[in-house]
């Protein structure tokens, strides 16, 4: 059975999780001094966000982003609650990622506090931690 039930419940979780980041100084300004965008796209359910450093914008990027990563929805909850590592991901192919390897190690330290904060947003959410 999938976590999550719809669409939108999965663009609420995930949303919440890149606005947290955002609203970090140290995050946004390293993204704009590394010319970083994401483009996260999620399927079953279907997710498609933009992350920039002025924000998360649902859908498509008007613009190719450094970092493009495609994985299931339910990959991405089983990587931001830490049971799945991302090289054990990418070796297996349950994410795929397209884009600047340098901009991707860059990029990765800086996600450590939505790892730290996804299992209260997932379980304010109802979802499985």
């Amino acid at each position: 059975m999938p976590v999550f039930e719809s669409s939108e419940k999965a663009v609420r979780v995930f949303s919440e999780l890149f606005n947290i980041l955002l609203k970090d100084e140290t995050f946004t300004q390293r993204m704009r001094e590394s010319g970083i965008s994401l483009h996260l796209i999620q399927v079953k359910p279907d997710v498609e966000l933009f992350v920039t450093p002025d924000g998360v914008h649902l859908g498509a990027p008007p613009a190719p982003a450094a970092i493009r990563i495609k994985m299931t929805s339910d990959t991405a909850h089983s990587l931001w609650l830490g049971k799945l590592l991302m090289p054990v991901a990418l070796a297996t192919g349950k994410v795929r990622i397209k884009g600047s390897v340098s901009k991707v190690l860059e990029f990765v330290p800086l996600l450590q506090p939505a790892f730290d904060q996804y299992p209260q947003i997932a379980a304010d959410e109802g979802l499985p931690v």
